[in-house]
């Protein structure tokens, strides 16, 4: 594996390094050593997996709140997606930037998600299926959002998002409320 840091301290991308011969090619996708030396978190609470039939799908920008709070390592095993990270953290020399990158299944990229980070995502094909390795398990009355859409924020979606659930799209703005009052 490949850890690369992202801009906003304690996420990361991880790529695939492929050991390849004739029958194709064998990768570790996760380890809890290396994310340790990494100082990544290494747990592993649940899987989860999503399928989205259309681009233009946006699922997001969701969190939880300690003592629930999650993280994530997200791979897209079929098709593209734009992956959105925010950063939380009040304390945080980065708090409230965010960071995007295209996770395809071509690529293998994954994003690691740290706690305390809002996190999102846009298909850009049909047919795409998301998998994640969560370190809590979903909690419904820790759960928060913030709008996809929020010019605090200021995301530079790569396409317009066409399909967002009435949760995702009633998220109340920043300016409206706090985060830590979501």
């Amino acid at each position: 594996m490949q850890i690369t840091p992202t801009p906003l301290p304690g996420s990361a991308l991880i790529d695939l390094t492929l050991l390849e011969d004739d029958r194709g090619f064998f990768a570790r996708m996760f380890c809890r050593q290396e994310f340790i030396e990494a100082g990544l978190e290494p747990l592993v609470e649940q899987a989860n997996v999503s399928f989205n039939h259309k681009a233009g799908t946006l699922r997001g920008l969701h969190y939880q709140l300690e003592p629930n709070a999650e993280t994530k390592l997200v791979r897209c095993s079929r098709g593209a997606i734009y992956d959105v990270i925010v950063d939380l953290r009040a304390e945080s020399p980065t708090y409230l930037r965010w960071f995007g990158a295209e996770l395809t299944a071509d690529n293998r990229t994954a994003m690691y998600v740290p706690r305390s980070f809002a996190h999102a995502y846009l298909t850009l094909t049909d047919g795409v299926e998301v998998s994640y390795q969560v370190s809590t398990p979903y909690t419904p009355g820790a759960e928060r959002g913030l709008r996809w859409d929020d010019p605090t924020i200021g995301i530079d979606w790569p396409i317009p998002p066409v399909i967002v659930s009435d949760k995702d799209a009633n998220w109340p703005l920043l300016s409206e409320a706090s985060v830590e009052a979501r």
